[in-house]
């Protein structure tokens, strides 16, 4: 970690006020094999109902403004998991989820039916690595994983409930126990997108020709895509641990990243824009870096999966044990955030919409940093509410 920071402000970034923290992330261990099918697996039978929480709203934190969607109870689509990383949905409406220290790949329906597609093989859990992201275009699916040399990006032909043979399209991003990124997704440009971490060397952040603390965007073969600004995968650089990623509906990029000790950051990504770190932590206001458009005390954030759905920004907090609703305007700008849910199910990693206008959201309690709670590691859908 970088102790020698050249920039520390504490400012108000659209009315939340940043302050001191630490950042989050996790831990575990595993060895991959094969084996494991969509048709033939163990499945869980749908879980019971979830009692009531106590509350939706985390007092103090103000409301949303008038006409925003609001979030109702969730529900447990599935339990009993372990360190659900990152979840994909098929053209069906079933998912796709990684965990990422067995290094297994469910399928889980919406009634909460899961069945094991495979353990992948080549994954080699460690610190904060191991199965992670995963994106879905048709019958292919993408896989980012932490293997014994590098982490790689991995595609997959899928058809009948199984992967095909794998083709590594991206290998050689640096791995570590710390700040390893891992989200793939893909922008509505049809390209594949996919966030690394500095792996706690804060210079690979500012080099260019280093893969680590970058937002990468690529073809499905792992090509530069057309139109990347330094023509290489490098999208966005300055960044030290990304792990959620989202687009509005103008197909504005925003992403989630930890800081180090004390702001988390939501950032609107540019192409070829710089991000700051390891010079600045939050705003700095240095025009060489692109300021974040909200920052948040690591200590109420440490943030994970994003996604967009209903007008806001959706953010899991791992440390800060909540789920952040953050407003959008027309013009992409952000209003107040809103927490979500504050310690009624621990840490929260994975957000993704989900078909029929909810949210799923996963927990990460076992991931070695979080407290177990009865049912964990789950995955709830939540309802949002418009009015």
């Amino acid at each position: 970690m970088n102790h020698m920071m050249k920039f520390r402000k504490i400012l108000l970034v659209a009315g939340l006020a940043a302050a001191v923290g630490a950042c989050s992330a996790t831990g575990g261990t595993a060895n991959g094999v094969t084996g494991g099918d969509g048709t033939t697996g163990a499945a869980t039978a749908p879980p019971p109902a979830d009692p009531p929480s106590a509350t939706a709203d985390d007092p103090g934190k103000g409301s949303p403004p008038a006409g925003t969607a609001q979030p109702g109870e969730p529900r447990t689509v599935a339990r009993d998991l372990a360190v659900p990383w990152a979840m994909a949905f098929l053209p069906g409406g079933d998912a796709l989820v990684t965990e990422r220290d067995t290094a297994r790949l469910l399928r889980v329906t919406p009634q909460g039916r899961v069945t094991e597609v495979a353990t992948v093989e080549g994954v080699e859990p460690d610190g904060e690595g191991g199965l992670m992201g995963v994106a879905v275009k048709g019958e292919q699916v993408f896989l980012y994983f932490t293997a014994a040399e590098d982490n790689r990006i991995v595609r997959y032909g899928f058809a009948g409930g199984r992967l095909g043979e794998p083709k590594v399209i991206v290998r050689g991003i640096p791995k570590g126990g710390i700040h390893n990124g891992g989200r793939l997704a893909f922008g509505p440009d049809g390209y594949l997108y996919a966030t690394t971490g500095e792996t706690g060397e804060d210079d690979l952040a500012q080099q260019r020709d280093s893969l680590g603390g970058k937002i990468l965007r690529m073809t499905t073969d792992g090509a530069p895509a057309p139109g990347n600004p330094f023509g290489t995968l490098v999208y966005s650089l300055g960044h030290r641990n990304v792990q959620g990623l989202a687009w509005d509906p103008s197909g504005r990029l925003y992403a989630s990243e930890f800081g180090q000790s004390a702001y988390d950051e939501l950032n609107l990504i540019k192409p070829g824009a710089n991000y700051g770190w390891p010079e600045v932590e939050g705003r700095g206001d240095d025009p060489r870096f692109t300021n974040p458009v909200v920052t948040w005390p690591t200590s109420e954030a440490s943030p994970s999966g994003l996604a967009y759905a209903a007008g806001s920004l959706w953010m899991g907090a791992l440390r800060g044990q909540r789920l952040w609703q953050i407003p959008l305007d027309g013009a992409g700008r952000a209003g107040r955030p809103v927490a979500r849910f504050t310690d009624v199910y621990g840490r929260l990693r994975g957000v993704v919409a989900a078909p029929g206008g909810t949210l799923w959201v996963s927990t990460s309690n076992k991931d070695g940093r979080g407290s177990a709670r009865p049912g964990d590691d789950r995955i709830l859908s939540v309802p949002l509410r418009t009015p």
